[in-house]
């Protein structure tokens, strides 16, 4: 699971437990002008992943890592695929972020507040 907070002008983002060893990573930290928005996404897990690179895909269980389909890096983290938040990027080492998050309804609105103000 993932915690999402802002800093300044930054997306943060804190990868929790275990998860970080699935993931391979701990912290992103992503500049809010490269932030080009998020949505609740429960149907993300079903879309193909993609080559692991690296990182963890145990299908039903786990997809934490890297992955890259169509020429795009996109980082994951999700377990409960109800809980996945999708987060577009520009211009970064990723194109999207996919992590699950305690309340994606409040994380979208913490991302779309951030980036309006």
């Amino acid at each position: 699971m993932a915690h999402i907070s802002t800093d300044d002008d930054n997306l943060i983002v804190e990868i929790e437990g275990l998860d970080k060893l699935w993931a391979l990573k701990s912290r992103l930290t992503i500049p809010l002008a490269h932030v080009r928005g998020a949505t609740a996404d429960p149907g993300i897990l079903k879309e193909p992943k993609g080559l692991r690179s690296p990182g963890t895909h145990v299908p039903g269980v786990i997809t934490a890592g890297t992955f890259h389909i169509d020429g795009e890096r996109i980082f994951w983290d999700v377990r409960d695929p109800a809980k996945a938040v999708v987060i577009q990027l520009a211009d970064e080492r990723y194109a999207r972020l996919v992590v699950q998050v305690p309340d994606p309804r409040a994380t979208v609105s913490l991302i779309e507040d951030a980036l309006s103000g």
